[in-house]
């Protein structure tokens, strides 16, 4: 590990000195915070038990990290401030602290042995978190893949029958998807797919969720009733007439929906999204349908 410092401690400046609040000088047990730090996989927690750490043995009040797209921030920011650098398998952290005082030599030390500990699990916790959101997201459209709409579904579903919420889903796909790829070529339809996929995300409310799960389909769990859910394909369909790829090419969508019902399984929520879709085909496509079902 390479340890590259850019430190300015500011020994000149006057001290500022607030109450620290569980600092204590004494010698840190380094086998004991190894272990703590690698307690968890979550890069948050980490880092939060690094900052307690610190803030244990050093006149700490904050730090904040960065690394590569990861930013962490632990404890108050204020006081004196000193920067460092961590080079580890050659991507580089940025360390600010945030300083009851300034440090000693001997304190200096302790931190620069301290902070090199934290490096391995962060960077371990958020190399798994990253793999982790490849292996949920689909990487053409940055929407959630099959597996993922599967789990979240259940949560959506357990979540509804605990608090007795309304849930709906809505089912799109492309039509003439074969023909445009035949046509224009894959490259063409991938453009397509990745267009709809960012029409999408800025179609739903932070509340639903969008999965690709198919080929040129595409599943909206939506936490609401098929009132929401039909405003949201109303909305899909005005934005998909805005877009000038869209309206060239006669890229068009029709979509089908289903509202959950009590006791019922996923299989079955979806199986009644996928017939209203189908009816939507059987309308003349670019349009909705929703399935029969009203909940009481």
């Amino acid at each position: 590990m390479d340890l590259g410092l850019a430190t300015d401690f500011y020994s000149d400046e006057p001290r500022y000195q607030p109450e620290l609040l569980g600092f204590q000088s004494r010698d840190p047990d380094f086998v004991q915070i190894i272990q703590q730090l690698h307690e968890s996989l979550d890069p948050r927690t980490v880092f939060a038990c690094f900052g307690k750490v610190m803030g244990q043995h050093l006149p700490i009040l904050g730090i904040k990290l960065r690394y590569n797209k990861h930013q962490f921030t632990w404890g108050r920011h204020q006081g004196l401030s000193i920067q460092q650098q961590l080079v580890h398998q050659g991507k580089t952290a940025c360390i600010e602290y945030s300083l009851a005082a300034p440090l000693q030599p001997s304190q200096a030390r302790q931190l620069q042995q301290l902070q090199t500990l934290v490096i391995q699990p962060l960077f371990n916790a958020t190399q798994f978190q990253e793999m982790s959101q490849q292996a949920m997201y689909d990487s053409l459209t940055r929407l959630g893949n099959r597996h993922y709409y599967i789990e979240s579904l259940k949560k959506a579903i357990a979540t509804s029958t605990r608090h007795d919420n309304a849930l709906s889903i809505v089912i799109l796909d492309l039509d003439n998807f074969k023909m445009l790829n035949d046509v224009h070529g894959h490259q063409f339809g991938d453009t397509v797919l990745s267009e709809f996929g960012i029409l999408l995300t800025k179609a739903i409310r932070n509340t639903d969720q969008a999965f690709r799960v198919g080929g040129d389909e595409f599943v909206v769990v939506v936490r609401g009733d098929l009132a929401a859910a039909e405003i949201l394909c109303r909305r899909v369909l005005q934005a998909m007439s805005r877009l000038t790829l869209f309206e060239k090419h006669q890229v068009q969508t029709s979509l089908g929906i289903s509202q959950w019902k009590s006791d019922e399984t996923a299989c079955s929520l979806y199986e009644r999204a996928d017939k209203a879709l189908y009816r939507a085909k059987a309308a003349g496509r670019r349009c909705y349908r929703a399935d029969s079902y009203v909940s009481p």
